[in-house]
C-alpha cells in the first residue's frame, strides 16, 4: 500500500466511521511480527499501547545513502493501522528522505489530530520520533 493511495481511498470516505475502519483495515495487513522481535529495547516509548517496531538498514541501489525497512505491530487495532499508515509513508525509503518528510502534516492532512485522543496521537508523535530516531542512526557516521 503506498502512502498515495492511502490519500486518494480517504479522499473518497464521507464519514469518520468509515475512515476509522478503513484505517483498522490498513492495520490488518501489516505482515506479522515474530514474537522474538517484541523485546524491549524494539517497544516505542510513550505509547498507550503496546508497540514494537524494528528497522534494518540497506544501502541504496542508487548510492543515495542507507534505506530503511521497518516493522512492526501493535497490541491495538487503530494503532495497527497507524502505524500502516507510518510504514506506507516512511519504510524502504532513504534514512535522508525519511528525516526530511513530515509525517505530522500527513497526520494533520488526513483529519487524523480532530479525530483520535489525544493520547492516540502523542502516540502517533512517538512513533514518529522512533522512525525520525532510526533513520538519524542509519545516516550518522560510523565511528
Amino acid at each position: 500500500m503506498t502512502i498515495e493511495r492511502i490519500l486518494d481511498d480517504f479522499g473518497v470516505l464521507d464519514s469518520w466511521d468509515d475512515r476509522y475502519r478503513y484505517v483498522i483495515e490498513l492495520g490488518r495487513t501489516l505482515p506479522p511480527l515474530p514474537e522474538a522481535a517484541r523485546t524491549e529495547a524494539n517497544k516505542v516509548q510513550g505509547c498507550a499501547s503496546q508497540v514494537w517496531f524494528v528497522s534494518e538498514q540497506r544501502p541504496a541501489k542508487n548510492g543515495g545513502g542507507p534505506v530503511v525497512e521497518f516493522r512492526g505491530d501493535s497490541d491495538a487495532h487503530i494503532v495497527k493501522g497507524l502505524i500502516a499508515i507510518l510504514f506506507a509513508l516512511y519504510s524502504g525509503q532513504p534514512a535522508k528522505h525519511i528525516l526530511d518528510t513530515d509525517a505530522i502534516a500527513l497526520f494533520n492532512r488526513l483529519g487524523l489530530r480532530e479525530h483520535l485522543t489525544p493520547q492516540r496521537s502523542n502516540g502517533f508523535r512517538s512513533m514518529v520520533e522512533r522512525i525520525r530516531a532510526d533513520a538519524r542512526a542509519a545516516v550518522a557516521p560510523v565511528a
